[in-house]
């Protein structure tokens, strides 16, 4: 089979593999699509282990399956969740489940960017999932990125009626930008890039920033106030740096990216001490969250 292989972000190779066995408990698929994380593209994530074969927002149907599988068939149409967490360690029974240290091993074998993948027994009990039938495979790859973004909305109790800013239109900025509409809120959204700006007004931004602007300023101006909440999308220290200063008294602010390892990002304690400001975190996604994207 076809695979694309990782050695860094400037060499990317087509190369042939063998497909994949599968053990009794495990399926195979044929991959029909997959998406891009913008993990994939972070080299200082991914160039430590390369070569290697990366993708994980993938779809496929189900082409083989092992003797002890039961409620699959050969034909079925699903998305797959690389991370799967245990369900049973102090972490998963605290809600924790995304700093489980089985969701941090389990992945499929060798990678969304090949032909096949074998789909180990953990992620065939719980990281499978039914594609419905409205759903095309491509559309199906944001499953995985959407969940995410469900995920962390959750965790920081956005809800209607308040003032979000969402610092990064990528991707992942624009799934929040569209579900924090979704949840009637009004949103302003920031980027240094004029495509990443115009796909915001499109998904439903109410203000759309360049990056480099005052966004204290322009949202007081708009909104008369600073915001309830601030989503960081982005890795970037400068958006980092505004954060801190733009959620309003009370406010929240959620970290969606992470930066390189080595970064340090100087954090005004004072400020944020006596606004009463929250610090969330938010990585991947697990089985609600994904069965909920998939409903959305």
């Amino acid at each position: 089979m076809k695979v694309g292989v990782y050695y860094s972000n400037n060499d990317i190779r087509v190369e042939e593999r063998a497909v994949p066995d599968i053990g009794p408990d495990e399926v195979l698929l044929r991959i029909k699509a997959c998406g891009i994380c913008g993990s994939d593209v972070m080299e200082w994530y991914r160039i430590k282990k390369a070569p290697r074969i990366l993708g994980h927002e993938a779809t496929g149907k189900i082409v083989k399956i092992g003797p002890r599988v039961k409620d699959w068939k050969i034909g079925d149409r699903v998305f797959i969740s690389h991370h799967v967490p245990c369900y049973e360690c102090q972490y998963c029974q605290a809600g924790h489940h995304t700093l489980c240290d089985t969701l941090r091993r389990t992945n499929i074998d060798p990678g969304g960017f090949a032909e096949y993948a074998r789909v180990p027994g953990i992620n065939v009990r719980s990281g499978l999932f039914r594609l419905p039938d409205e759903t095309s495979y491509d559309l199906g790859t944001f499953i995985e990125p959407l969940g995410c973004v469900l995920r962390g909305q959750r965790l920081v109790r956005m809800k209607a009626g308040e003032l979000v800013l969402i610092l990064g239109s990528g991707i992942s900025g624009q799934l929040h930008i569209r579900m924090a509409k979704l949840k009637n809120c009004q949103v302003i959204a920031t980027d240094i890039n004029a495509y990443r700006k115009e796909l915001a007004e499109i998904s439903g931004a109410d203000l759309v920033l360049d990056a480099q602007e005052d966004i204290c300023a322009k949202s007081k101006e708009h909104f008369g106030r600073l915001p309830d909440l601030v989503v960081v999308s982005t890795g970037a220290e400068k958006a980092i740096e505004q954060a801190f200063f733009a959620a309003d008294r009370g406010g929240r602010i959620l970290f969606f990216a992470p930066t390189a390892p080595d970064v340090r990002v100087p954090m005004p304690l004072f400020d944020l001490y006596f606004n009463g400001n929250e610090i969330y975190f938010s990585y991947a996604a697990v089985r609600d969250d994904l069965n909920q994207a998939i409903e959305i």
